[in-house]
C-alpha cells in the first residue's frame, strides 16, 4: 500500500505553491487546513513543523517543510510523472529552483518592505540588488521553453508561482518575458485546479 500523503496548508500562504505541485502529480492526498494563530502553534502541529508555519507534508513517515524542498521531494517521490530531469541533467533545475528560493524571494521581500540595500553593502547580500535579480530571472524564463529545458518541471511550479504572485501584487517588474512565461505556465490545468481549490477554501473560511 502506498504511504498516505498529508498536506498541511492555509489557502492564504505559500501552500498554494505546493497545492499546484500536488495537482500536477495527480496523486491522492489529504488536506489539513490550519488557521493562523493557535492551530499552527499547537503541540500536534509543532511536531510536524517546529516553526509553526505552513506548508508542510507528511508522506508516510517522512515530513518535509519549506516549499522548494517539498516540490523537489515530491518530484523525486513520484518519478513517473516526470517533474524532475534525470539526475545527471539537473544543473539548471537546481539552479533556478534555489535561485527563486534564495535571491529572488529575498529581493522581492525587501522591496515589498521598502528596504533597499546601501550600494556599499550589496556584496554582503546573497542577491546583490533588485535589478540584478530581475535581469537574472529574465534570462531564466526568456524564450519558449522552461527553466530546466524543454520540459515543464517542479522548478517551473516554484519559479512560476513567484512570478505569478509578483506580477499580481506588482512586486516584480512587468517585463514581457515574465508575462509570457506566466501565461505559459499559469494556464496549465493543474495550476487552474489548484487555484480553484484554494480560492474555494478561502471563501469558505469567510
Amino acid at each position: 500500500m502506498a504511504p498516505q500523503l498529508v498536506f498541511y496548508t492555509n489557502p492564504m500562504s505559500r501552500g498554494r505553491i505546493v497545492r499546484w505541485m500536488l495537482e500536477e502529480l495527480q496523486v491522492g492526498y489529504r488536506t489539513e487546513l490550519l488557521d493562523y494563530g493557535p492551530a499552527m502553534k499547537s503541540a500536534d502541529y509543532l511536531a510536524v513543523n517546529p516553526m509553526g508555519k505552513v506548508p508542510a507534508i507528511r508522506h508516510g513517515d517522512t515530513v518535509v517543510t519549506e516549499s522548494p524542498a517539498i516540490c523537489a521531494y515530491l518530484a523525486d517521490a513520484f518519478p513517473d510523472v516526470g517533474l524532475a530531469p534525470p539526475p545527471g541533467r539537473r544543473g539548471a533545475y537546481y539552479r533556478w529552483l534555489f535561485f527563486a528560493a534564495g535571491p529572488l524571494e529575498a529581493a522581492v521581500a525587501n522591496r515589498a518592505f521598502g528596504f533597499e540595500l546601501p550600494a556599499d553593502k550589496e556584496a554582503m547580500a546573497g542577491y546583490g540588488n533588485f535589478r540584478l535579480v530581475m535581469d537574472t530571472l529574465e534570462t531564466a524564463v526568456s524564450g519558449d521553453g522552461y527553466v530546466a529545458g524543454d520540459a515543464f518541471s517542479a522548478a517551473d511550479v516554484y519559479v512560476g508561482s513567484h512570478i505569478g504572485w509578483g506580477l499580481q501584487l506588482e512586486l516584480i517588474e512587468r517585463r514581457p518575458a515574465f508575462e509570457a512565461y506566466w501565461e505559459r505556465v499559469g494556464t496549465r490545468e493543474a495550476c487552474r485546479r489548484a487555484t480553484a481549490l484554494d480560492d474555494e477554501a478561502t471563501a469558505a473560511a469567510g
